[in-house]
């Protein structure tokens, strides 16, 4: 009886194993489904250069430019002795001999919608030399790297104080090797950037998703080359002055001028 029992029982499991080892298996989730798909290559826009214009355009001031204001370095005799006695003059309002405007950011804001241009693979420079951020106004697109040297004889520090993108800072010290840096994916005008080490360095970095943008020298010049025919929103920025900007629509294969003109007191 007992042996009847064991081999009722041992038949009893096999088949169930049996019936379980057959069973189909659930049909994988839509999530699952979505997480094993390859990803879609991203669809850059690519200009027609049959159809391709360019845009120019100038910046002027007029009135009263501020009083230029030395800057004090002191405090760092290293620093100080890298200008021989000399003085580093504050460059937040630039105005060229010709009454051009330098150290504007001037861009594409509006009219590229839907677009998505591929970001440059060689980076942006900004040099920490004479204890100063050299360039001041740096421009970039999105997705582009930042390189960051040291040519001073001294520790320095850049903290781009970003909103939109990751804020971040890190020390540089004399002799050390460049620092990249991908952290800039978002459009962001403008981000406030700062060593800690030495208060009177600031620089601005613009961020635009676009390859439309421009920063000007003395004499208030700009230009955009292999612009799609449109009507374009265009913003220039002055980190004394404000904001302005102008609308420029631009035919197949033409040319847009304009001009901003910032005022002093």
């Amino acid at each position: 009886m007992t042996n009847i029992r064991v081999v009722s029982f041992g038949c009893f499991l096999g088949l169930a194993l049996f019936a379980g080892g057959c069973s189909k298996s659930s049909p994988p989730s839509e999530k699952s489904k979505m997480e094993s798909a390859p990803a879609k290559p991203v669809a850059y826009f690519h200009v027609d250069p049959a159809t391709a214009g360019e845009v120019t355009g100038k910046i002027t001031f007029s009135g009263k430019a501020p009083a230029r204001k030395k800057i004090d370095m002191d405090e760092d005799p290293q620093c100080a002795k890298e200008h021989k006695g000399g003085y580093i003059w504050d460059e937040s309002v630039e105005v060229g001999p010709k009454h051009g405007l330098g150290n504007v950011f001037v861009y594409i804001k509006k009219g590229l919608e839907g677009k998505k241009f591929e970001a440059p693979s060689d980076p942006v420079v900004v040099d920490q030399h004479g204890c100063w951020f050299m360039p001041r106004v740096i421009a970039m697109q999105a997705g582009q790297a930042l390189e960051v040297t040291n040519s001073d004889p001294v520790t320095h520090n850049i903290h781009p104080r970003s909103k939109v993108n990751r804020e971040w800072n890190q020390n540089q010290p004399a002799g050390a090797p460049p620092i990249f840096r991908k952290f800039f994916n978002e459009p962001e005008v403008m981000i406030r950037v700062k060593c800690n080490i030495h208060a009177w360095m600031k620089s601005w970095i613009g961020v635009v998703d676009n390859p439309y943008f421009a920063v000007t020298k003395s004499d208030g010049n700009f230009e955009f080359k292999n612009v799609p025919p449109g009507t374009y929103t265009l913003e220039a920025w002055q980190e004394e002055l404000g904001t302005q900007e102008q609308q420029v629509t631009l035919a197949s294969s033409g040319k847009a001028t304009t001009e901003f003109a910032f005022k002093g007191e």
